[in-house]
This record gives C-alpha cells, structure tokens and sequence, in this order.
C-alpha cells in the first residue's frame, strides 16, 4: 500500500462529515496531531440537524448499518460506540408496502424472516430466501476485506484468489438476475434489490457484487440512535476532542498553500494552518480545485441519480408505517430508466419515509410525529438543473403529498404542522456536484480500483476521503473511506 512520503506529525483533516471525523480518529489513535476545519458550526457534514420549531430533523442518512466499523474508529482512541451512543435495532429493518396492497415486514433474525417470507409468497420462496442469505453472507465475507475495507493503488489488486471466489458467487454478473436466481416473486426481488439505487444504478445494470448493501440492510441489521443520527457525528467530535483532536468549526478553507509537491499550510478565511500532511474531504470537484489538480479519466464522471426530501412534522400519524417504510409503486424497471437515462421525474414513484419518532418521541413535541419522505429524483446533470426547482419543487411537493394520500396516508396534507422541502437547488447549494448528495454513481468504470483514487497524483502530501472515492457511498463505506485515507498517513493498513 503506497502511504504519503516526508513527514506526517500534524495532519490537517477538511471537514467534520462522518469521512473527516473517522480519519480524524483513526489518525489521532496512530499518535498523529489532528487539526479538524469544518465551515459548519458543528460536526455531521450530510448528516446534520435542522430544527423545525420544536421537531428535531435529521438532514442526512436515516439509516444506520453495520455498527461495528462505527466502533471501529471510536476504539482507536480508546472509547467505546456504546459508551457514546444509545443505538436501537430496529425490528423489523423495514416495512415494504407493495401496490397491490400486500405488506411485507423485513426481519433480520432468519427464521423471523422466513416465517415472514412463507406467509407472504409460499414455503418455496422461503427456501429461497434461505438459499439467497446464505449467498449475500458469503459475498459479503469475500468483498469486505479485499474489496472494501482495502487501499488500491492498482487494478492488478484485484488478482487475488479472493476474485475468482466473488467470480465464482456470480459477483459481476447483474444484480437483478442474481436474486432473481433465488426469489420468483417480483415483489420480493425488489425488496433485496432496490438497495442498487444508493449505488446510483438500475438493479438490471448493478454488478451483483453490490447485493452486498442487501446483506448490510437485512442480514446485518439496521439500527437507530436515540437522539436521531446527527448524536453519531457529535459523539465522534467528542471522543476526538478527548483524544486531543482541534476542531476550528466556523471556518471555510480558501487555498492551500504548497511548497512543490507538498501542501504546506491550510488557509481559511481567518487564519493559516501550518500542516505535515492533509486530508481532505469536500466534493471531489471541491477538493480538486483546492488541489490544482484534477485526475484525467479516459470518460466523465457520472452521478448517482439525487432526491427530493420532504421533512414533515404533523399531528398524527398511520399505523401502516413502521420506523422505515418502503412505498412501492406498480412499475419498477421503467422508473429507473426515468431517473438516469431520460432524466424525468418518477411517474409512479417508489418512496422511502421514514418515521424516527416511532423508535424516538422525544425528536417531536409531545403527541406529534415526525416525517421524512424521500423520492428519488434525476440529478441536475441528466435532469431538470437547479434553477428549474425553484417552480418544480413546490409542485412536485404537493403531487408527493396527493400521492401518499391516495397510497393510504388519508388527511396528510391538513395534519403538516412544519415542513422543510429540500430539492437538488438545495444540495447544489451546499456543493454537491450534479445536485446530487449520493456522489458518484457506482458504475463498473467508478467501482473498486476504477473508482477516483484517494490519492492525487502531483501531490505527495495530500489523501482524500468521502463517499466520491474509495470505497463509495453509504453511511458504512463512508466511515471506511476516513479509515483508509488514515491508513495511507500512518501506513497502518491491512497487511497484504
């Protein structure tokens, strides 16, 4: 694994988001003086908070798997994730209504799932069931350590008897047909696929590799912290700053100064921070441009399809919503070709709302309910630009609305007491490229080692992390990413 030369007692991190805070960790449990700049006022990056009169909203990710890399990093300092934390497992990990009007409860305990899956489909599509866990544990267990957890400093990486083994699981095949090896019943094939959209791809074109955030959503559990999920951010800075980590929150970075090769200095808009070594983690572009370097790729770089969010508190609520909900419309490949190809909004749209006071009241008013409901949507690259959503965003609001009222959300419109509407205007704002917070889309060309470097050629000093780069998007390989830009300061990495 190539490590950045000269050296690396003082490291500046750019950025408290959840990439930041895990280097910052990561590196200040390796013996390293960490400085964190963040232009925010506080920790959390995409995962933050916005307080809407007296409900307490999650702006970023609402859900949370594989705790473990979690612990990871707060182990390095010598704390602990369940001394900081209070996370809940939520059961079920979802609940997909389908538009013929069947449910289906997402357990994560195997036999609570297959007694599930049984009553819903049939005994032989819960044999199945059984048969396609087994095949999502063991690819996780191929692709985790040779494949997500690692540095690539090369294609030629990949030629490990690990890859014949995730060649022989039917890893690069594609994703649909993989579970459709195990599952018949179209709605159940959904419910281990759909998770493809977080990687920005259509489920007919997703390697089958990525069935691996199928085994992290419903193999491996989901999880919520009391509190809603900006308290992991603010309990990362916190066990940081015991360790000794500076955080300079307030502050936005202008320039690097650089001396040849080496970065030397971290300018901000009130002071110059002399530095060893630098992490960074901004949008690439961002990033890039503080660089002066930008990687040549032989094509462009594509973006996962973004979303529209609208956060909603009301005054009640319906019991056919469990914490996660997945709302499926009728039509399913069409809608990808809809949001990545032709750049149109969902015409029968596939939904996530999720409802965090039902795992937390305390995130509401006393008998008031909180809601997140998220529809995919083009980004501004194939789609509609910022600029149109000023118009469409107000009328695509209300069309979600109507929808859910007509999906059995009756009275949802009259029962908003606050709502906060967040369109890609609003992430183009915040400096996601494409309007997209989902970075770039995990296409065969941006995945693995063909996926941009944390590593920036013409500077010998500088790492990168975030989900833009190794090993991609997600609240798990996220943290990873801060773990793996970590590795390449210290040299502390996997051993080969």
């Amino acid at each position: 694994m190539k490590t950045l030369t000269g050296p690396t007692d003082h490291v500046v991190v750019v950025g408290a988001g959840l990439a930041g805070l895990a280097a910052a960790l990561h590196l200040a449990g390796a013996g390293r003086r960490v400085t964190v700049v963040e232009r925010d006022t506080v920790p959390g990056g995409r995962a933050g908070r916005l307080h809407l009169g007296a409900y307490r909203v999650d702006t970023g990710p609402t859900v949370l798997t594989m705790p473990d890399v979690l612990d990871e990093a707060f182990r390095t300092v010598g704390d602990s994730l369940a001394d900081r934390v209070d996370l809940v497992p939520l059961h079920p990990a979802y609940r997909a209504l389908f538009a013929d009007g069947s449910r289906l409860d997402v357990h994560t305990d195997a036999e609570a799932m297959e007694a599930e899956v049984a009553a819903f489909a049939g005994a032989g599509e819960a044999l199945g069931y059984r048969r396609l866990r087994r095949w999502l544990q063991e690819l996780y267990a191929v692709q985790m350590r040779r494949f997500i957890d690692a540095n690539f400093d090369s294609p030629l990486r990949l030629l490990h008897p690990d890859l014949a083994r995730l060649a022989a699981l039917g890893g690069f095949g594609r994703l649909d047909r993989a579970v459709g090896r195990f599952l018949s019943d179209e709605r159940l094939r959904r419910v281990f696929s759909f998770q493809a959209l977080y990687a920005g791809v259509a489920p007919s074109r997703a390697l089958a590799a990525y069935a691996v955030i199928a085994y992290m959503d419903t193999v491996a559990g989901v999880h919520f912290p009391r509190g809603g999920m900006h308290t992991v951010p603010v309990a990362m800075a916190e066990a940081a700053a015991r360790a000794g980590v500076e955080f300079r929150y307030g502050e936005s970075v202008t320039r690097l100064e650089r001396a040849g090769r080496r970065v030397t200095a971290v300018v901000t808009e009130h002071d110059r921070i002399a530095c060893d070594a630098i992490v960074l983690t901004p949008e690439l572009p961002a990033s890039y441009r503080l660089l002066g370097r930008s990687p040549r790729r032989p094509v462009r770089l594509r973006h996962a399809p973004s979303a529209v969010v609208l956060h909603i508190g009301t005054d009640r609520t319906w019991p056919q919503l469990e914490h996660h909900t997945l709302s499926f419309g009728r039509s399913w490949n069409t809608v990808f070709g809809e949001l990545i190809d032709e750049g149109r909004l969902m015409t029968d749209p596939s939904l996530l709302i999720t409802r965090p006071t039902a795992t937390d009241p305390s995130l509401a008013p006393a008998g008031r309910h909180l809601h997140y409901v998220l529809a995919p949507c083009p980004n501004t690259a194939v789609g509609p630009g910022a600029a149109h959503w000023g118009e469409l965003g107000p009328r695509y609001r209300d069309e979600l609305v109507r929808e859910l009222e007509r999906r059995g959300l009756a009275g949802l419109g009259a029962s908003i007491q606050e709502e906060s509407l967040v369109t890609p205007a609003e992430w183009t704002a915040l400096g996601h490229a494409a309007g997209t917070p989902f970075s770039v889309s995990h296409t065969l060309a941006q995945t693995g080692p063909f996926r941009p470097r944390n590593l920036v050629a013409g500077t010998e000093n500088a790492v990168l992390a975030g989900c833009g780069t190794t090993p991609g998007v997600g609240v798990p390989t996220v943290l990873i990413s801060g773990k793996l830009a970590a590795a390449r300061v210290t040299g502390k990495g996997r051993p080969e």
